[in-house]
């Protein structure tokens, strides 16, 4: 049982402050295991596809040395994903500690193991937001590509407890042919206990240690197919709060049709991904890590306005991020005398469309 006090989450103002020294917070998806209780058609973390002696698991000390020296270095979201997360005997102690070292603690769950004490402990523990995966429109689908019977009864028990302690969920619904009619979603997420929803783009590889893809028809879209699954999220929009901003959505259009991009990926500049033998990646897509998180000390980030790939929790989140990063950009360039530059920092249309994107999501921010 985790007992660690957890420190009091940083004000808006305080990170808006830091947006003006640094861009903004940034965040780790910390891969505590690669074990996983589902059975999920589109992902090799399965566990019907992983065999019991490749799992593996990070111990607590490795964990909180990682915290520690990733929080120094200025990761202030650290995301707790797998596989599973809750498979990992000390989650509560790692999101204890993380929040007792002044970060903001999250999980990506299936749910499948949330009970009603288990919720409390997570919340004296410290975790503030939490991510659910749901994979249709309707409980038998769901439940049948999950293997998890009766998943869909926990999370609405689940969504009613977080309320209760003032945790945020949110559902992460993968874009695979599971889903049918994407209208058909608010009122089954609703009835869940959902207010919000992400879009998780498809995956079918990723070169990094991470193992959420699979070669699977659930996931294999052309391209014409794929854009009209966009173009029935961007008309989601505006009867359901869709996480994923418009101009994230436009961007990934283009890059279906291979036309150029407004953003470029800040995987690597404030965005990394960890994986369970502590190597540290710019995302989940690059097959070379940065370094061991242990040698992580900020000279490693990497800024290049990548636009390889279409995973969501990095593209979405760096277009929401980039006016943050570009106003920094432009008071950096004024303290070194340099004004032109930093009015181009300042006054260009990927600000007024970032800015756009964070007025957008402003009603979900807050819970993160």
């Amino acid at each position: 049982m985790a007992t660690t006090t957890p420190t009091k989450r940083r004000s808006i103002w305080q990170l808006a402050w830091e947006s003006l020294q640094t861009g903004g917070p940034s965040m780790c998806q910390f891969a505590i295991t690669s074990a996983c209780n589902a059975r999920c058609g589109f992902c090799n973390f399965a566990v019907d596809k992983m065999p019991k002696e490749q799992q593996r698991f990070v111990t607590l000390e490795q964990a909180k040395s990682a915290a520690e020296n990733l929080y120094h270095n200025g990761i202030y979201f650290m995301i707790y994903v797998g596989g599973e997360p809750l498979l990992h005997p000390d989650l509560n102690e790692m999101i204890a500690h993380a929040s007792s070292i002044g970060m903001a603690p999250m999980i990506v769950t299936n749910a499948g193991l949330l009970t009603p004490d288990r919720i409390k402990q997570l919340a004296e523990a410290g975790l503030v937001s939490v991510i659910i995966s749901i994979d249709a429109a309707e409980v038998g689908k769901h439940e049948e590509n999950r293997g998890l019977r009766g998943v869909c009864d926990r999370i609405k028990i689940a969504n009613q407890e977080f309320k209760k302690y003032k945790i945020g969920t949110t559902a992460s619904v993968t874009m695979s042919r599971l889903i049918d009619d994407y209208q058909a979603l608010p009122p089954f997420l609703t009835e869940l206990g959902f207010d919000s929803v992400t879009f998780s783009y498809p995956l079918t590889t990723l070169a990094s240690s991470y193992l959420g893809y699979a070669e699977s028809n659930l996931v294999d879209y052309t391209p014409e197919e794929l854009n009209e699954r966009f173009e029935a999220v961007k008309v989601l929009k505006k009867e359901f709060h869709v996480v994923n901003p418009t101009s994230s959505i436009e961007d990934m259009q283009r890059h279906l049709k291979k036309e150029p991009e407004q953003f470029g990926c800040l995987g690597g500049w404030k965005f990394f991904y960890l994986d369970w033998e502590l190597n540290l990646f710019r995302c989940h897509n690059w097959a070379k890590p940065l370094c061991h998180v242990s040698e992580f000390d900020g000279s490693q980030r990497v800024r290049d306005g990548c636009t390889a790939c279409m995973m969501d929790c990095y593209r979405d989140s760096s277009v929401m991020q980039h006016i943050a990063v570009s106003v920094s950009d432009g008071f950096k360039s004024l303290a070194a005398g340099n004004i032109n530059q930093a009015f181009q920092d300042w006054f260009n249309q990927k600000n007024w469309l970032s800015l756009k994107s964070v007025i957008e999501e402003a009603k979900w921010l807050p819970r993160l």
